[in-house]
């Protein structure tokens, strides 16, 4: 956590004393603080997502559930996504359909998670799916597919830890600190439900079950 927040808070101490260094025009106060700004609501997000782990860690999640259409939920966002799968050339594809007794908005943040975290890394011209169903054991199913370069059984093992990248030297542009998908297996397990991860032929996929409405 200490190497993840001591970036955003060099830059805005760069940022600051370069500032500071002379005096400046209106406008160009306006753009430092604008590129501030973008700083402070990765150390807000990040803040945010540590405390919804640590509550999860804590047994503190409240889940408020009522029956779900999972179809429904997943198709809304890809409407949200929409604009950024058009800008990667990237197409997304729903088949199946199922219901579940879940948190809505708690759901909604975990497929969205697995949803982002697909679009960053699916080549141009790429296709994620999402699939769902429901099993004769009381769980449904929803899993997202997309391709990319493979990833070592070593690696798959720890996706779910907090702050772990397959490559650490690297940073892709818009990839958030590395919490998404510790926040979505807190929030599948605070459902009791399981959730996986696999790598074969190119195609990585993420599943996770639920209990069925």
């Amino acid at each position: 956590l200490a190497h993840e927040l001591r970036t955003p808070v060099s830059n805005l101490m760069t940022q600051t004393q370069v500032a500071l260094a002379r005096a400046r025009t209106a406008d160009e106060y306006r753009e430092i603080l604008y590129s501030n700004l973008e700083e402070y609501e990765r150390l807000s997000q990040m803040t945010s997502d540590m405390l919804f782990l640590a509550k999860a860690d804590n047994g503190l999640i409240a889940t408020r559930t009522e029956p779900v259409d999972l179809a429904s939920e997943v198709e809304s966002l890809f409407a949200f996504y929409e604009a950024l799968a058009e800008e990667r050339d990237v197409r997304l594809v729903l088949a199946g359909e199922g219901r579940a007794r879940v948190d809505r908005d708690m759901l909604r943040r975990a497929i969205s998670n697995l949803l982002s975290n697909a679009i960053r890394h699916t080549p141009h011209g790429g296709e994620i799916r999402v699939h769902i169903s429901e099993s004769g054991s009381g769980q449904t199913e929803l899993s997202v597919e997309n391709p990319g370069s493979p990833i070592a059984p070593e690696h798959l093992l720890r996706l779910f830890d907090r702050f772990y990248r397959v490559d650490a030297s690297r940073r892709k542009e818009g990839e958030g600190a590395g919490l998404g998908l510790a926040i979505t297996k807190s929030i599948v397990e605070a459902h009791v439900g399981s959730i996986s991860a696999s790598s074969k032929g190119g195609i990585f996929r993420f599943a996770f079950s639920v209990p069925a409405s």
